[in-house]
This record gives C-alpha cells, structure tokens and sequence, in this order.
C-alpha cells in the first residue's frame, strides 16, 4: 500500500478519505497517514487521522508521499498545487469505484483528479489536472474539463461540453450541448446554461443569465 495524506481536513476532506476507504475495501491500495491544513492546528484530528501540518511541513516531508486535495474552491486548488514543490509528492488520480465509465478506454484523465460516488462518464471525455467531480455528476460524450475545475453534486454538462479552467459548476446545475465555458466562470446551483458564457463571471436561474457583482 502507498502513503497518501489529503491537504484539507473539514467536511471534503473527510468525505475524501470515505472515499479511500471505499477503494481499498475493493483492493488494498492506500495507507492514510493523515492530513495536511493551514487553518488547523498539528495534532488535531477527526474520526479518519490527525492533521500533520501545513504548506511548510509538506514541503518538508522527507518520504514519497501522494496527496490529494480536497479543496472545493478552484482558486485555492491553483494555488495550493502552484505552492508545493516538494519532490517526493505525487498527486494521484482518485475514482470511486462505482463510477460508470462508458467507454474507459476512450477516456482521458490527467493527475490530482476527484471523481467521487456515482460519477458518469461517458465516450471520449477528457479530464485536464486536479478536477473534482463531486458526486453524481454527469458528463455526456466529448465533454471536456480543463484544470482547476469543481463540479458540485449533480452537475450535467451535455455532450461537447467544453469547460477551460477554474470554474465552478454549484449543485443541480446543467450545461446544454456543446456550450463553451472559459475561465473563472461560477454557475450557481441549479442554473440552466443554454449560451456560451463570459470568463470571470457568475451566471444564475434557468435560463442562466449573467449577474453582475
């Protein structure tokens, strides 16, 4: 079993860590040695282990280490992979085991991914790096995700869907066939996005509209 340590430890994080336990009840794989967060204190701890430190002591781990990061803004995911260059960090891929695959082998998946419980996927999507797909999500044929990305529970982006990075689908939203989605884009749970939309902005409602903040 190899080493893995999630950076966040609040209500992701734990559900992250489910998420471990799942996959080694299918076929051992990880050894949780706990997590790694700024906003707590070392030695605290949850029900699943004990908070290690932060960026520094990451940065500082003498051994080979896989970390995922169970952050759900994309923003702090970008900074967070741009802050640790310790060489003994990898970021692996993490998929339920219930996910549905279409077609697996005609889909491409990066590193530092999330595709969490009930996750859908069908022919020829391609994931980018450190994508969370958080439960139940659904992406149609050709659908692709750059880097960065947090898709909320329940999420259906249609076929050629194509997302660049650092945006931010909420709960039950829904992207229509072939829309285009840029960059620092956030769609609010429950939206509807029938049109192409503009790069850091917010769009709600069904027909999703851009709202000015």
């Amino acid at each position: 079993m190899k080493d893995i340590a999630i950076y966040g430890a609040g209500g992701f994080g734990r559900e992250v860590a489910c998420l471990i336990r799942h996959i080694n009840a299918c076929e051992p794989e990880w050894n949780l040695v706990g997590f790694f967060d700024d906003g707590k204190n070392i030695g605290s701890a949850n029900e699943y282990g004990k908070v290690l430190g932060g960026i520094d002591q990451l940065n500082a781990y003498d051994r080979n280490l896989s970390v995922v990061i169970a952050v759900g803004n994309p923003k702090t995911v970008q900074l967070l992979v741009d802050r640790i260059k310790n060489p003994n960090v990898d970021f692996p891929n993490l998929i339920a085991p219930n996910v549905l695959f279409f077609d697996r082998d005609s889909v491409s998946i990066g590193r530092g991914n999330i595709i969490s419980f009930g996750c859908r996927l069908s022919c020829n999507v391609g994931l980018g790096d450190f994508n969370i797909l958080n439960g139940c999500v659904s992406m149609g044929h050709d659908a692709t995700l750059g880097n960065f990305n947090v898709l909320m529970p329940e999420t259906r982006l249609s076929g050629e869907v194509a997302a660049r990075d650092c945006n931010l689908f909420g709960g039950r939203c829904f992207v229509a066939q072939q829309i285009k989605i840029g960059n620092n884009t956030t769609i609010g749970a429950g939206s509807v996005v029938l049109r192409k939309t503009k790069d850091n902005s917010l769009y709600l409602g069904n027909p999703a509209k851009k709202i000015d903040i």
